[in-house]
């Protein structure tokens, strides 16, 4: 009997101890359940406000945001670079704002200096003629009325005892008077006698050289001698005494160089309007001198291809002279305003693109991208950024330099 109650109390116990294991089983599962469904509902609920098309994210998300927004902005901020005052300073950046703005600009041509045509002289021999001795030189300074050059010529001696005849025989009439002279005898002396003054005229001497040929019997007929018509400098002497010269045979060529002319061979390609007046300036080692167009050729140089348009340029100080080759810039102002930045402050990037570098805040730059226009003489015209924009006018190479050792392209690629 005690054997059999202690049978019964053991299968009560552990039916107990089994029932409460089936229970924290099953407590466990339905927690563990529990938990994943939470989590599931957690990741869907995530899941929905990252995709809610609204912009807002979970606060588990939120520090993956932020730092995306971070790494975007640190990029944003390594296209440019700062510079401290004492830097910029140090490297001479300089920045100005660029505002639109009329150009005076510049279109370049070759040039070459010209004797004035209009003021230049050419002294040649107006009958076959041997030289006989030269009063100026080459480069010499003449004044009006100085000898130049003697020649000996026989037509011109017969011409001067034609001259004198013809004066003598005037003269003799004109004392003897109409009482005693016929009135034909009268007129054909006079006529004789202009008519040689006139040939001696012909010949190139002036009115006192043809005085002198009465006054001094003794002059050695058939000499003559060239005079300066003007003053001037002597261009060019191309003879030797004692060579034989045809009439019209250029021996010297005078010219006032006070004033030239500039010849600019302009390309016919170029469609310029260049009016009388238009202002233009003449660079000659590290000179400048100002022209204006004078005249301007309607026909095109068959060797060269190109027009002459010719400039007047005052020459007070003597220090151009014909011959010498020059650069000639067509000066003209723009017809709007623009937005132009010296050459310096122009950089081309590795894919061939200008840029310039733009000051945002101060000392903080990055580089923009422009499209070149026209050239403005040391300026050049820029398309692709605001007006009133800073911009590195000095050391845009250093600032490049600067950026490109951070390890990122400088030009913002």
């Amino acid at each position: 009997m005690k054997n059999t109650i202690t049978k019964k109390i053991k299968l009560i116990t552990l039916g107990s101890v089994f029932c409460g294991l089936t229970m924290l089983s099953t407590a466990t599962l339905a927690n563990t359940d529990s938990a994943e469904k939470k989590h599931n509902h957690d990741e869907k609920v995530a899941v929905v406000k990252a995709d809610d098309g609204h912009g807002h994210e979970s606060d588990k998300d939120d520090g993956h945001a932020h730092g995306q927004e971070k790494s975007n902005s640190t990029e944003e901020h390594q296209e440019g670079i700062s510079f401290s005052a004492e830097k910029m300073a140090l490297a001479n950046i300089k920045v100005s704002t660029v505002r639109a703005k009329i150009f005076a600009k510049s279109v370049y041509a070759p040039g070459e200096i010209k004797a004035n045509g209009y003021t230049s002289y050419i002294v040649s021999p107006r009958t076959e003629s041997v030289v006989l001795k030269r009063h100026a030189t080459l480069g010499e300074h003449v004044e009006k009325g100085q000898a130049l050059v003697t020649l000996f010529s026989e037509s011109m001696a017969e011409a001067q005892a034609t001259y004198r005849i013809a004066y003598s025989e005037w003269q003799r009439s004109k004392k003897l008077g109409k009482e005693i002279v016929s009135e034909s005898r009268m007129l054909r002396s006079e006529t004789d006698y202009i008519t040689a003054s006139g040939r001696l005229k012909a010949f190139g001497l002036t009115q006192s050289a043809i005085e002198d040929i009465v006054k001094n019997n003794s002059s050695n007929l058939g000499e003559y001698t060239l005079v300066a018509k003007r003053a001037g400098a002597v261009l060019s002497d191309d003879f030797s005494q004692g060579q034989r010269v045809a009439p019209g045979d250029k021996i010297m060529v005078l010219a006032n160089e006070e004033n030239l002319w500039v010849e600019a061979r302009v390309s016919p390609n170029k469609k310029l309007n260049l009016p009388i007046g238009t202002l233009a300036k003449i660079e000659f080692s590290g000179q400048v001198y100002f022209a204006k167009v004078i005249q301007e050729a309607h026909t095109i140089d068959p060797i060269t291809r190109t027009r002459i348009v010719r400039l007047s340029v005052s020459n007070k100080d003597d220090t151009l002279h014909s011959g010498m080759f020059v650069n000639v810039n067509f000066l003209f102002d723009t017809q709007t305003p623009v937005m132009a930045v010296p050459e310096t402050a122009l950089m081309r990037g590795a894919d061939g693109d200008w840029t310039v570098f733009v000051e945002d805040h101060p000392g903080e730059f990055k580089a923009v991208e422009v499209e070149l226009g026209q050239p403005l003489g040391h300026y050049r015209q820029i398309i692709g950024i605001a007006p009133n924009t800073r911009v590195v006018i000095k050391g845009a190479f250093f600032v490049a330099s600067e950026i490109a050792k951070g390890g990122f392209d400088p030009h913002g690629h």
